[in-house]
């Protein structure tokens, strides 16, 4: 795990890179890479990468980055894990290659340099990476299947610069920082800024699953190479889900380092600690998060977390947190945090606590509820489609008729129920959505509500394909697993990992893992969040198993809001997004 940087001057008339200018990029990102710092410049100066390396495998300086493959010009800078390493690595030495380190940063420049692109459907891991290939002229940069590890892209037209953070790129010189009008309106429709756009104008990601290539025409457009839709469809016969389990977090324990886990009263982390812990609990280290203000009550999942990891044997550590801890680290909140967000907080804090158990790796439970079928909506929004349809033509016309008053009475969702309810993009934008398209304009303004609503073109862009999956469970999964999931989840796990230097895996959100689970996906008894907590040996206890879903219950944004909350007007969750929001715009 790392933060990585890069300028690439692909035009001939482009100012050669400057050194200063790629370490202002590059450590700006201290904090993703505090054991090591790397750079290098191409003699003809158009080319410069930057490197601040967490040590995860091969800890020694040889395996530091940027990396060249001995004798051939090719470079990498390379940000993640790649958790088939071994594998590759044995098939690459029996067709002659020779390594100098034991990394994984390696193995992906000799797959380079003998597939090129086709590389990316060898690798099983969360990455991001830069590859300068002179001897086909220009630079070759990819991003994960499900976007686990970010990469910012910033392109003037003559040159192109890159790193794992927005705000790295903010370091850059006269960066293109005209607000994006999408990048403000999806944040207050979702509460987080949804790929590609970024709260500027001059900055976008490149999307998760795809590749681009630069050279001196400049860059191509992104080449996807997965389809979550054809993964979710499944191929062949359903493998044993406990086997399926085991084998990618077998994977994900792969490190140099101690691996621990994030522990809740949650299927997902138990399932996780319970399967680890069958190995060797004593070395396993399990970090729970705990609040002052539900001590005792439903919404405390320490009691159950503890007793779990008592049961298994693990070495576990509860971090209780309270409101004056909060109010002391909010200024370290809103620097880490990369893009604004209304969640990560609460891994904020669990990060926190890892790193003070001495731990460098967490894996975190995230994915199972999108597999699974974990949240209220994979029953709600199939539920409100099948109502809503026959009644769709109605919608413009009862949303005009009450979203100027219905939002006084209950949530101004209501004024879109049959307009949005009756397909599954749109009721989804109705589960999810922080506030409801015709509410932008009173937050933004006529003029960049219209740009950034069109910019969004909801919910059309929702709909990837999900006509190809046949059930309505696999059309949220679908959902949620590109846009929850994708753009807030993962984000969030990314940036308030990385403020603490802590690498967070997530071994349910895994190509290999979804290939081997997708067939039983579709049947009528697909395997649901139950089935998955009877994988472990002996399987979970029913307390665990039957304990209600509490959803996100985190006392935070009150308490980051402070006392003058209420005079401002700011209560729950939608007040919070405004808060955020204006510690991003310093408005």
């Amino acid at each position: 795990m790392c933060g990585i940087a890069g300028i690439f001057a692909y035009a001939a008339d482009a100012p050669r890179v400057a050194p200063r200018e790629l370490a202002a990029i590059r450590d700006a990102m201290a904090l993703r890479g505090p054991d090591g710092t790397g750079e290098w410049f191409a003699e003809d100066g158009r080319v410069g990468f930057g490197h601040r390396r967490l040590s995860i495998i091969d800890l020694r300086a040889i395996a530091d980055q940027p990396m060249r493959l001995a004798g051939t010009d090719l470079r990498i800078v390379f940000n993640g894990e790649i958790y088939n390493y071994r594998a590759l690595r044995a098939e690459l030495e029996a067709q002659g290659a020779v390594f100098a380190t034991n990394s994984d940063t390696e193995v992906l420049l000799h797959l380079y340099a003998r597939q090129g692109r086709a590389m990316l459907g060898r690798l099983r891991g969360m990455y991001a990476f830069a590859i300068h290939d002179p001897g086909a002229g220009g630079m070759f940069l990819a991003r994960d299947p499900f976007g686990i590890k970010p990469l910012y892209l910033a392109d003037d037209g003559k040159t192109l610069r890159f790193a794992s953070q927005v705000k790295a790129l903010l370091a850059a010189d006269a960066p293109d920082t005209t607000p994006d009008p999408a990048g403000h309106a999806g944040f207050f429709v979702w509460g987080h800024v949804p790929d590609p756009f970024t709260l500027y104008r001059g900055i976008r990601a490149l999307p998760a699953g795809a590749s681009i290539w630069v050279d001196a025409r400049g860059l191509s457009k992104p080449a996807p190479f997965f389809d979550l839709v054809e993964a979710l469809r499944g191929a062949g016969d359903a493998g044993d889900l406990r086997e399926a389990v085991v084998d990618t977090l077998r994977h994900h324990m792969i490190a140099d380092v101690k691996v621990g886990v994030f522990l809740s009263a949650g299927i997902d982390s138990t399932v996780l600690a319970g399967i680890a812990a069958e190995t060797d609990a004593n070395q396993l280290d399990t970090v729970t998060l705990g609040f002052d203000a539900y001590r005792g009550t439903e919404n405390d999942e320490t009691r159950l977390a503890e007793e779990f990891a008592a049961a298994r044997g693990t070495r576990q550590r509860t971090l209780w947190i309270g409101r004056d801890a909060f109010a002391a680290e909010r200024a370290n909140l809103f620097a880490a945090m990369d893009q604004p967000t209304v969640d990560g907080i609460n891994t904020f804090f669990v990060a926190q606590a890892a790193k003070r158990a001495g731990l460098k790796v967490a894996l975190s439970g995230l994915g199972g509820d999108e597999v699974f079928a974990g949240y209220p909506g994979f029953a709600q929004i199939p539920a409100l489609v099948a109502r809503a349809a026959p009644f769709g033509f109605l919608g413009p016309a009862w949303r005009a008729a009450t979203q100027g008053w219905i939002g006084a009475l209950t949530s101004p969702k209501y004024a879109g129920l049959l307009e949005y309810g009756r397909d599954y993009p749109g009721a989804y934008l109705l589960r999810r959505a922080l506030h409801m398209p015709w509410e932008i304009e009173g937050l933004l303004g006529a003029k960049m509500a219209r740009e950034g609503l069109e910019a969004l073109d909801l919910p059309r862009k929702l709909d990837t394909g999900l006509d190809r999956l046949p059930t309505g469970r696999l059309k949220v999964s679908a959902l949620e697993i590109a846009n929850y999931m994708r753009d807030r989840l993962l984000r969030d796990s990314d940036w308030a990992g990385m403020a603490h230097s802590i690498e967070i895996r997530v071994p349910f959100v895994d190509p290999v893992f979804l290939a081997r689970v997708a067939p039983a996906l579709a049947r009528a008894d697909a395997p649901g969040k139950r089935a998955l907590g009877r994988t472990p040996r002996p399987p979970l206890p029913a307390a665990i198993l039957d304990r209600p879903k509490t959803g996100f219950v985190v006392p935070v944004r009150e308490w980051l809001m402070g006392d003058a909350a209420p005079e401002a007007g700011l209560r729950g969750l939608r007040g919070w997004a405004r808060q955020v929001h204006r510690e991003f715009v310093g408005a």
